[in-house]
């Protein structure tokens, strides 16, 4: 989450909204949230519905949940999904933003 809190503004000047789902309940994750000062949403999923719908790998012996990143257009459309195969298996923030701008770019023509 560091690492999308440092290029944060990137993403908004892009019409990106970042979401963060995570496996807490509403009082540890609020809590979480608060204690880092996290500039964009929180959704807590203890009961994994959200991580349901979208095919998220669970894997106890690599402590839980696998990171992935969507990115949802603005009509509900997953445009891209990236899931990693170890909790370091993410996109960097170029990565991810470069996508943005193509998207965009593509919404515009």
């Amino acid at each position: 989450m560091a690492q999308l809190r440092q290029d944060y503004e990137q993403f908004k000047q892009r019409g990106a909204e970042i979401i963060v789902v995570g496996p807490e309940n509403a009082p540890s994750f609020a809590a979480y949230w608060q204690r880092n000062e996290l500039p964009f949403i929180g959704l807590p999923d203890p009961k994994a519905s959200v991580l349901k719908l979208y095919g998220q790998e669970v894997n106890l012996f690599k402590l839980g949940r696998m990171p992935a990143q969507v990115i949802v257009d603005k009509q509900g459309v997953a445009r891209y999904v990236h899931y990693g195969h170890n909790m370091t298996d993410i996109p960097s923030n170029s990565e991810l933003l470069a996508l943005l701008d193509q998207l965009n770019s593509t919404s515009e023509a």
